[in-house]
């Protein structure tokens, strides 16, 4: 086994041509793309499975959303609770987010962040709501792809410029090494920064520097 490892050839550079160029593909759901009429349990599970599918690593077998999981951040105030049992545009909003934070982020953690979304822009009918919100963070969001590429890329070329001096039969298996170090080591440090951020808002740092700002304006 050792040897297979040492010895195998990976076209590095092809496969991540070939992330870079699914990138491009990349998209998000559109608010709009969503419906506005409330929907069932059920419907919203084959919604996010319909939308999100493709982004897993295991397509067959990965889960999505199932209806315990959404219970669960309805029972721990991550998703408010259904009317009536029906779910409507904007708690599926709140659910993407959700999707995307699961990944990195604690269910407490996520709870902090949501919770100043959920209890000041749900269900609002003036400029500032969960779509408008959700529209901005996202749009902008996307735009940054081409950043993030360029970002890979310099990592990848940093990473082929490590262990030149090593034996050529582990030589590439090496230089793959550095490169899912370089990521992991990005990915780490900015999950540390979330959390901090995160603890400040439970901390209510925003809050009260908020409140600061309302007094010094009335003096």
């Amino acid at each position: 086994m050792k040897g297979m490892v040492m010895h195998m050839r990976i076209d590095t550079k092809d496969l991540l041509n070939s992330i870079m160029e699914s990138f491009d593909r990349i998209d998000y759901v559109k608010s709009l793309d969503i419906p506005n009429i409330d929907l069932y349990m059920d419907q919203v599970t084959t919604f996010m499975d319909k939308n999100f599918r493709k982004t897993t690593r295991y397509p067959g077998d990965d889960k999505i959303m199932t209806k315990t999981m959404i219970n669960n951040y309805a029972k721990n105030d991550l998703l408010p609770p259904p009317n009536k049992k029906k779910y409507s545009r904007e708690h599926i909003l709140v659910l993407i987010f959700i999707y995307y934070y699961k990944g990195i982020l604690s269910i407490s953690d996520i709870q902090a962040l949501l919770k100043p979304i959920t209890e000041n822009f749900f269900h609002k009918e003036d400029e500032f709501n969960i779509q408008s919100i959700y529209e901005e963070v996202f749009q902008v969001g996307y735009d940054q792809i081409d950043a993030l590429k360029q970002h890979v890329m310099a990592e990848y070329d940093c990473a082929m410029g490590t262990f030149e001096d090593a034996p050529e039969d582990s030589r590439e298996f090496l230089k793959l090494f550095s490169f899912i170090c370089f990521l992991s080591f990005d990915v780490y440090m900015k999950k540390q920064l979330i959390e901090k951020l995160i603890d400040e808002i439970k901390e209510g740092s925003f809050q009260e520097n908020d409140l600061k700002a309302e007094e010094k304006k009335k003096e």
